[in-house]
């Protein structure tokens, strides 16, 4: 039976056992040899495809390009693995596991979970494989580490919010990917438990990235989160210790950042010896949108395909989404951001402006990762007209469904109510996504497999989608030699057909690129074939 970890703040007066520190019982669980069950391996071998099936569709896009670039600079051996090079290429496993975190984040399209705080669990698995890659590991640690990383991220999440004090979930990445490196090396409690300090201490920045003007840190904050990880696990290994006690303390991150010196949770953690299935509960994207957008993406659709008059904004005098709290005032009209209705916005804002998503996808019947946030899409009149009819308003049932523990009733949808130009009424509400595990139409490996097939043409050659297939599906079987080859690599000429800007690590080198001509107000690409610019959750 899963047991509770009471977490409060202890002045410094009052002494805290390290091994009643909430970290400590993070390394515990991290540490704890217990077997994976057959069903969380098979979700990590999805998850592993998941993760490759959205990297590869933004392989091309500015800040994955501008991310391998400086993993790039960091040649190293052994080393890891960078998307979309060639096998042969090795960077040193941090900078690895932030180009890679980077091409995972970029287009928001991967896994998910949602309950005090919002996570991307997915986002664990970049820095471990890059360190199993560099370290020797085989995949049958491989798959125990990424069971850990999805294990303390989601206990976290269920637990503690970080939104709530404007506090970026990603401080609950930093803890779960160290964690999880732990576990793939085999490290002891002790270095563990420094090492999730050290992440905590680190990944801790406020959620500005996510608000306003969206920009291309988006996609840089987990992939961040997971370099940071891996130097914290190099430094605990050579000794070196962390801020303590880290989340109790006097003027630790519970005291200054969350809910302040009288503050407490209850963090329900997996028992010793029993398993960690927390990977279970979570939840992939169909569409490449927020994650509170995917059911009402869905809604759209089935209103297109049964009222496709609904696409004339003529035929419309207002929508309005009665949603969730989170869903209102983050990617809703709640929100009161200007930018949530501005068709020149970036795609990283139109990514949270449900708005916008909603009115595109009534009028598509559908959603696509790319053609739905060009900039010619999002200037279209008649769209802007529809746009601008569509608000959010919280209900408090919704805001409660999203919070509930309960499965058969937790949702993340809303009611959408549509006035007609004609005086009509139109009134259709959904729970859940489709391929929600409770929707309509669950993600199962076909699914992932085909998600992968459909992200990766055009951008992987047909024997390269199906080398990877192969490998990622064999994961707990994979031998060392065969997990450093566990990446994808593009079709010949793909990285060469878009320029990679030049920095810092680039200045003094006599080999250096010319720096690419730069337009507006930052390093744009593919304008013509649509690849650039990524969440914010």
């Amino acid at each position: 039976m899963p047991y509770t970890h009471h977490l409060r703040v202890y002045p410094s007066a009052e002494p805290l056992d390290r091994t009643d520190q909430l970290a400590w019982k993070l390394a515990e669980l991290a540490t704890d040899p217990v077997e994976v069950t057959p069903e969380v391996v098979d979700m990590v071998v999805n998850r592993v495809i998941d993760n490759a099936a959205v990297a590869a569709a933004s392989l091309t896009r500015g800040p994955a390009v501008a991310a391998r670039g400086q993993a790039l600079a960091h040649p190293y051996t052994p080393g890891s693995t960078v998307f979309g090079c060639d096998l042969e290429t090795r960077t040193s496993p941090e900078w690895a596991a932030w180009a890679n975190g980077v091409a995972v984040r970029e287009l928001d399209f991967h896994d998910t979970f949602l309950a005090a705080e919002y996570s991307h669990p997915g986002d664990n698995i970049p820095p471990i494989l890059a360190v199993a890659q560099h370290a020797g590991s085989d995949g049958a640690a491989v798959v125990r580490a990424i069971a850990t990383g999805y294990e303390i991220q989601v206990d976290l999440v269920r637990a503690i919010s970080l939104h709530r004090h404007k506090i970026d979930h990603v401080a609950h990445l930093g803890p779960s990917a160290a964690a999880g490196i732990g576990t793939l090396l085999g490290l002891d409690t002790e270095t563990v438990f420094q090492a999730i300090g050290q992440a905590l201490h680190t990944t801790t920045a406020t959620r500005q990235s996510r608000k306003g003007q969206i920009s291309t840190w988006k996609a840089h904050a987990p992939a961040f989160a997971g370099k940071v990880a891996v130097e914290a696990v190099d430094r605990a290994m050579r000794g070196q210790t962390s801020p303590e006690p880290i989340y109790e303390g006097e003027d630790g991150v519970v005291a200054w950042l969350l809910d302040g010196p009288d503050a407490a949770y209850d963090v329900v953690l997996p028992a010793p010896g029993e398993p960690k299935t927390a990977i279970l509960d979570t939840y992939t994207k169909e569409h490449s949108a927020e994650y509170q957008s995917q059911a009402l993406i869905d809604l759209a659709r089935a209103l297109h395909d049964e009222h496709p008059w609904l696409a004339d904004p003529e035929n419309v005098t207002s929508i309005v989404i009665h949603t969730s709290h989170h869903t209102h005032y983050v990617i809703g009209s709640g929100a009161n951001d200007p930018q949530k209705y501005d068709p020149t916005a970036s795609r990283e804002t139109l990514d949270h402006s449900i708005p916008y998503i909603f009115a595109v996808a009534l009028q598509d019947g559908g959603w696509h990762h790319v053609d739905s946030y060009a900039p010619e899409r999002a200037a279209r009149p008649d769209t802007v007209a529809l746009w601008a009819k569509v608000t959010t308003a919280e209900d408090p049932e919704w805001t409660r469904r999203y919070h509930s523990t309960d499965p058969a009733e937790k949702a993340f949808g809303g009611r959408v109510e549509i006035e007609l130009a004609d005086g009509g009424r139109l009134v259709r509400e959904i729970a859940v996504a489709d391929a929600h595990p409770l929707g309509a139409r669950p993600f199962r490996r076909e699914q992932y497999v085909h998600k992968f097939r459909t992200l990766a043409a055009g951008v992987l050659e047909d024997a390269e989608i199906e080398r990877f297939l192969d490998l990622a599906q064999r994961l707990p079987e994979l031998t060392p030699a065969e997990v450093r080859e566990l990446t994808i690599v593009g079709r010949p000429g793909l990285l060469d057909s878009v320029p990679t800007p030049t920095g810092l690590f680039e200045l003094g080198r006599d080999d250096a690129p010319a720096h690419p001509e730069v337009e507006g107000d930052g390093f744009t690409m593919h304008e013509a074939d649509a690849t650039t610019e990524g969440e914010a959750r």
